[in-house]
C-alpha cells in the first residue's frame, strides 16, 4: 500500500501544488480534494480512482504518524467494511481509512479524514473483542 500511496502522491503532485507530505495537517488538503470532487457531482463509480487514491494516502499518513500496520481485511471485514485493507492501530483497533474518503464523499463535511486521525491516534486500547471499528 505505501507503493500506492506513493504513486497517488506523484499524480496528483505532477500538475498541482498540493502539500501531500504525510503530515496529519495533509488530511486536511484530503478532506477539502474530496469536497471538490464532490462539488462536481461526479458519481462515486466515475471517481473510484481519485477516492481510493486518497484512502489509501490517508491510511498511510496512519503507518507513518501513528505506529500502524496495513492489513488485508478478511472475507467478514470485507464485507463489513467494503474495503480490502484497513490500517491496525498499536492498540490492536482496525481502522477504515478508504472508507472514511468514501463517507466524505458521500455524505459531506460531517465525515472529516482529520478529525478521524485526531480520534483514533492515543487513544487507550479497548477491552478484548472491541477492536474492529468501522471509519
Amino acid at each position: 500500500m505505501r507503493w500506492q500511496a506513493a504513486e497517488f502522491v506523484r499524480r496528483a503532485t505532477a500538475r498541482n501544488r498540493l502539500p501531500l507530505d504525510y503530515s496529519v495537517d495533509s488530511l486536511r488538503v484530503v478532506d477539502f480534494i474530496v469536497d471538490g470532487v464532490r462539488k462536481g457531482g461526479s458519481e462515486r463509480a466515475r471517481v473510484h480512482d481519485v477516492l481510493f487514491g486518497l484512502g489509501v494516502y490517508t491510511g498511510e499518513v496512519f503507518v507513518r504518524r501513528a505506529g500502524g500496520v496495513w492489513v488485508e481485511f478478511d472475507a467478514a471485514q470485507r464485507q463489513l467494511f467494503g474495503q480490502p485493507v484497513g490500517v491496525r492501530m498499536p492498540d490492536g483497533r482496525v481502522w477504515n481509512p478508504l472508507g472514511k474518503v468514501v463517507k466524505r464523499f458521500e455524505e459531506g463535511a460531517s465525515e472529516s479524514v482529520r478529525t478521524l486521525y485526531l480520534q483514533v491516534h492515543g487513544r487507550a486500547a479497548r477491552p478484548a473483542g472491541c477492536d474492529r471499528r468501522s471509519a
